[in-house]
């Protein structure tokens, strides 16, 4: 089976604003929105985060899919999400963090 190539996805804000977007690569996508570097509804957001997204192999039906949600009413968006991120976790929290670093161990022997 391939790979999924082509991503649905769902960001909402902390007063869950909604956005609806379609890309080839979701980790590139979503840290550009969390970071504002494209021109998009999200950058006035002070908190991004993906709550949602569905993967496909057809470009095709993964714009078919975009459209589709983008024309629900609000409240079939969210029972979308909730059916899936019943608390609206941000879904790609560990994606962007930096790795821990390794502490120094302390010369003193402390005798």
């Amino acid at each position: 089976m391939k790979e999924p190539r082509y991503f649905v996805y769902m960001l909402a804000n902390a007063p869950r604003n909604l956005y609806v977007g379609f890309t080839g690569v979701l980790r590139r996508r979503v840290w550009e929105h969390k970071a504002k570097a494209l021109e998009c509804f999200t950058n006035s957001w002070h908190d991004c985060r993906l709550v949602y997204f569905e993967s496909f192999q057809d470009v095709h039906r993964a714009i078919a899919r975009e459209k589709q949600i983008k024309r629900w009413r609000r409240e079939k968006k969210i029972a979308l999400i909730e059916s899936v991120n019943r608390d609206w976790h941000d879904l790609s929290a560990e994606w962007f963090e930096e790795k821990p670093r390794a502490k120094a161990m302390s010369l003193d022997s402390g005798a």
